[in-house]
């Protein structure tokens, strides 16, 4: 009995040791990574899900952090390295379709700053301009240290947008009280 118990602990404990080792997961048949490197530091999955419109998935979303949270409001305010990670999966979304997206969602999430925020925006949208296609990944990494958030395009960096604010209106699009996802939010938040 003793021989079998064991047994089955070390078979459980090399299948938990398995599951744990691994550097990505599935999510709706696209790969993310459980970890990524923005300015020589590791941020960690936090969480993932995808983004569906009209019964069709458009993108598969990741969102990264330094220091793992639940609390959506904590994140929009923290002043530390994160990412969003977007994996485009219908060949449905174009530049246009998905830059009118990012006006509507800063519209929910800016609130009364959207003035204040819209040259930003228009700049942020305008290197999200390039023909899209499935399978492009576009990565929106914030770095405190100049307080940017820098954009980039298949590993190519696009630009980057100056200020905490836009920051926090940017990651607010899918965390905030109005997110245009509250299923989508869930998933970031690992819940």
């Amino acid at each position: 009995m003793k021989k079998i118990l064991l047994l089955l602990t070390l078979l459980l404990s090399l299948q938990f040791s398995t599951v744990s080792a691994q550097t990505q997961i599935d999510v709706n048949g696209v790969t993310v990574p459980r970890k990524i490197e923005f300015q020589g530091k590791t941020l960690q999955l936090n969480g993932a899900g995808g983004r569906s419109k009209m019964w069709l998935e458009v993108y598969v979303q990741a969102l990264y952090l330094s220091q793992l949270s639940q609390d959506s409001q904590f994140i929009i305010d923290s002043d530390t390295e994160m990412a969003i990670r977007i994996e485009i999966t219908s060949s449905m979304v174009s530049s246009n379709k998905l830059t009118k997206a990012m006006n509507a969602g800063f519209e929910k999430s800016a609130g009364e700053n959207l003035d204040q925020l819209r040259p930003r925006i228009e700049t942020f949208k305008s290197y999200l301009s390039d023909a899209i296609t499935e399978k492009d990944v576009f990565v929106l990494a914030y770095n405190p240290l100049d307080q940017t958030i820098n954009v980039f395009k298949n590993e190519v960096l696009k630009g980057k947008i100056q200020g905490f604010d836009f920051k926090k209106a940017l990651f607010g699009i899918w965390l905030s009280n109005k997110p245009v996802d509250e299923t989508l939010k869930k998933n970031l938040l690992g819940m």
